[in-house]
């Protein structure tokens, strides 16, 4: 379990929170990506997986009220498809909330299953990679076409992208914009932009019932911590360090979207995500 009280830590995990923030707005996917394994590198894979999603998705909270409220006011929310859509995902992130507190998950007594939970995770950056290469090797044409397709808001095709979004999220810890965004693009024909914001609204709510309930449970993992404090309250001091270089990352972010040549930005998120799917992996490789 991380110390709270090391005070050389505490610009190591802001400095991630940066990160996190600044590439979620410049690319529209959720900071956890990068917090998690984050977090990681910092104090070591496997057991301490499921504090590093309670802090993720208490920091993704914070993140998404500020981007939701701005989506709201340029107008780019799609009703039609947020009344199907975010139900589903409420339902769904407790189902996976609950999903990733079963036994076979236990960090408990040197249980693994913090390892496989990460492993998990890792194969969800494996899917975010591949949804990045091919938006880099898109071509105009293809843009062209996406814009030009009928919206499909029918209520099977929103409610599957809020439960694939809600179960994500709450197994993994993630923000679960990373699904929800291209589902909504495939599933639903809804422009970049309106998934966008879409998916930050309900990750508003989302997020925030997930927090609450992995909170609540994680003491079921750590009945005691190293620091003597409570594995909730230990969460809420990350997510507090995270959440305010996050919020200033993400407007930096959505600044630099339109400065900065999206192709060389896509390039290093795709081999900042490779490096972050091999240390969630924790495989073990022995060097000869």
């Amino acid at each position: 379990m991380p110390d709270p009280f090391q005070p050389e830590t505490l610009a190591a995990i802001a400095i991630i929170g940066l990160l996190a923030g600044t590439l979620g707005g410049l690319l529209g996917v959720g900071g956890s990506v990068i917090t998690i394994p984050g977090l990681a590198i910092l104090f070591g894979t496997g057991e301490n997986q499921h504090l590093y999603q309670a802090a993720a998705m208490t920091a993704n909270l914070a993140v998404a009220l500020p981007a939701a409220r701005r989506h709201r006011k340029a107008g780019a929310l799609r009703p039609s498809v947020l009344r199907w859509m975010l139900p589903a995902t409420v339902l769904f992130i407790v189902a996976g909330v609950l999903a990733s507190n079963l036994p076979i998950f236990s960090v408990k007594d040197g249980g693994e299953g913090g390892l496989w939970l990460g492993r998990i995770l890792a194969v969800f950056m494996a899917y975010v990679i591949v949804v990045n290469l091919r938006k880099l090797f898109r071509t105009k044409e293809k843009k062209a076409a996406d814009w030009a397709r009928e919206p499909k808001t029918t209520p099977t095709r929103c409610g599957a992208v809020g439960a694939v979004m809600g179960f994500a999220a709450g197994l993994m810890g993630i923000g679960g914009g990373a699904l929800a965004v291209p589902l909504q693009q495939t599933l639903v024909k809804l422009p970049f932009r309106n998934a966008i914001a879409n998916s930050s609204f309900v990750m508003v709510f989302s997020a925030g019932i997930g927090a609450v309930l992995k909170l609540t449970t994680l003491g079921g993992h750590y009945p005691e911590t190293g620091s003597g404090w409570p594995a909730w309250q230990v969460a809420l001091l990350l997510a507090g360090i995270l959440a305010p270089t996050a919020i200033i990352g993400a407007g930096v972010g959505a600044k630099l979207t339109h400065t900065l040549r999206p192709r060389y930005v896509r390039i290093a998120f795709i081999l900042l995500m490779i490096a972050a799917a091999f240390k969630m992996a924790a495989l073990p490789i022995q060097m000869v």
